[in-house]
């Protein structure tokens, strides 16, 4: 079953077309991860998916009473405020201590609710969003570049404890990787876009697609750095790639 789905969907943002036909849908327990250039529209896309901007064309369904757990790219709060780890998880819907000691038991922040926001590392601060996001008990779960200014092992950490809570709780994840050679081995579909979408379909397959190659170059010799665990040795991630063949590559302002 979809849980939400984009239709031909198009976005205008100060007179310029910042996404262009796109379509997607996220199924119950997928994981599905984002590539993109700066300016892409990654962003923009899933704040359409949102509902927080308005479409110029096409449509957005979303699951009836669909639970969402958003991690944005960055906290909206002032992080010098006096606020601590366990009361920003009672923004904006006060939760029980059994709750928030969950929560952070979850993301590996067990006893920490003490701290204040502002003493948080960068790894912490995005383990706190996702603890705030998970209790929503969310159907899907939908990080913007939730690992941005981490460090390779960092990410890597961050990769695996999503993958954990996909097994834990079936939530499904829609991702946006800002690290255009990082993705997690676990992504069950890899969509690249460019202000539409470029090429999509298993991790190995859109690593090796020409599309994927055009957009992203021969950096780190032009494949996607895998994180692999013992168990995905079981998997084969091999499968279809959807070329999207567009000429309108130029002209997607910045988001």
């Amino acid at each position: 079953m979809s849980l939400i789905e984009a239709r031909r969907i198009c976005v205008r943002l100060g007179g310029a077309e910042i996404l262009h036909e796109v379509s997607l849908s996220v199924g119950a327990g997928e994981i599905v991860t984002i590539l993109g250039p700066n300016g892409s529209g990654k962003s923009t896309l899933l704040r359409a998916l949102l509902g927080i901007v308005p479409l110029a064309a096409g449509r957005v369904t979303r699951a009836p009473g669909l639970r969402i757990g958003y991690v944005p790219q960055k906290l909206g709060i002032d992080r010098s405020m006096p606020l601590s780890l366990r009361r920003f998880l009672s923004l904006p819907r006060r939760v029980s201590d059994a709750e928030a000691v969950a929560a952070l038991a979850r993301v590996g922040l067990e006893g920490r609710g003490g701290l204040m926001m502002a003493a948080l590392s960068g790894g912490q601060m995005q383990r706190a969003l996702l603890a705030r996001a998970l209790l929503e008990r969310p159907q899907i779960l939908i990080l913007d570049e939730p690992t941005q200014g981490l460090d390779q092992p960092g990410e890597a950490a961050f990769y695996r404890l999503i993958e954990e809570v996909r097994a834990e709780t079936g939530a499904a994840v829609l991702m946006v990787s800002h690290d255009l050679h990082v993705v997690m081995a676990a992504s069950d579909r890899v969509i690249c876009l460019n202000g539409h979408i470029c090429c999509e379909g298993a991790p190995e397959v859109v690593s090796s697609a020409p599309e994927y190659r055009a957009l992203f170059g021969m950096g780190t010799r032009g494949a996607l750095a895998l994180y692999r665990h013992d168990h995905d040795h079981d998997h084969d991630h091999s499968g279809p790639v959807d070329h999207h063949h567009h000429h309108d590559q130029g002209g997607h302002g910045h988001v």
